[in-house]
């Protein structure tokens, strides 16, 4: 990128003198000195080639969803006169499923009359919705979130217009400590089941399938905590898989 290329010039020149005094450095001596033989480069090891392949895939994974918001129309195709409230509103009716009086949110569902006028806001489970062009159609898509109670994991959705239709193209559940956009990107944080390590999910919006697309499940080190170890269970998770 144009912006790092200052900061890369930098770089090179003092690399550049600290190689020079180096060398003059060596001069001094008499003549250049040895750093000692150079470690064989070891090529890439294939293992079993003639192990058969897989002829399905070993857990299903859902890397991407779309549906059209039923009951809703844009104004304008502008997605910020829509209210989010209302958005939540016609997921929970359209999965009474999930959120019906015996669904596992069902206290989503009543929590959500708190996000209106006169509610207790402090129950609304709707969290600030933020705006950005996700589709990269130039238009403002939303990114939106919601508690699932009563458990403790944490709705993520995304939203764009197309012909005054809201469309969702990304629909997640997941115990959630953070979630961050980077360009066109949106990356979910988990905890993870070992002190001091996280899950990160990257899903990367796909023109083909019109949709945000899981792309990457990292397995990261974030500091503190000691790793322990544990015996390898004979069912993990698709993300610990993925990993």
């Amino acid at each position: 990128m144009p912006v790092r290329r200052p900061v890369r010039t930098a770089l090179t020149v003092a690399a550049v003198a600290l190689l020079a005094a180096t060398a003059s450095a060596c001069g001094d001596a008499g003549e250049l000195q040895s750093a000692g033989p150079t470690q064989t480069a070891d090529s890439p090891a294939k293992l079993w080639p003639d192990l058969r392949p897989a002829s399905s895939p070993a857990y299903p994974y859902a890397v991407a969803t779309r549906e059209t918001v039923k009951g809703l129309t844009v104004p304008g195709d502008d997605i910020r006169r829509i209210d989010p409230v209302d958005i939540v509103a016609a997921e929970l009716r359209a999965h009474p499923a999930d959120y019906g009086s015996k669904g596992a949110y069902h206290a989503t569902a009543e929590r959500m009359k708190d996000c209106r006028a006169g509610g207790d806001r402090a129950r609304c489970p709707l969290l600030k919705p933020y705006y950005r062009d996700l589709t990269g159609d130039g238009r403002p898509d939303l990114t939106l979130g919601f508690r699932l109670y009563p458990t403790n994991q944490t709705a993520v959705r995304v939203y764009t217009v197309e012909g005054r239709h809201l469309v969702q193209v990304l629909a997640d559940n997941d115990a959630i400590t953070g979630v961050e956009l980077a360009g066109r990107a949106l990356v979910e944080r988990s905890p993870a089941d070992i002190s001091g390590y996280e899950y990160r999910t990257t899903w990367e919006w796909d023109p083909g399938q019109r949709a945000m697309v899981f792309s990457r499940d990292e397995y990261l080190h974030i500091g503190g905590g000691r790793a322990r170890h544990r015996t390898p269970s004979p069912s993990p998770s698709p993300a610990a898989s993925a990993s």
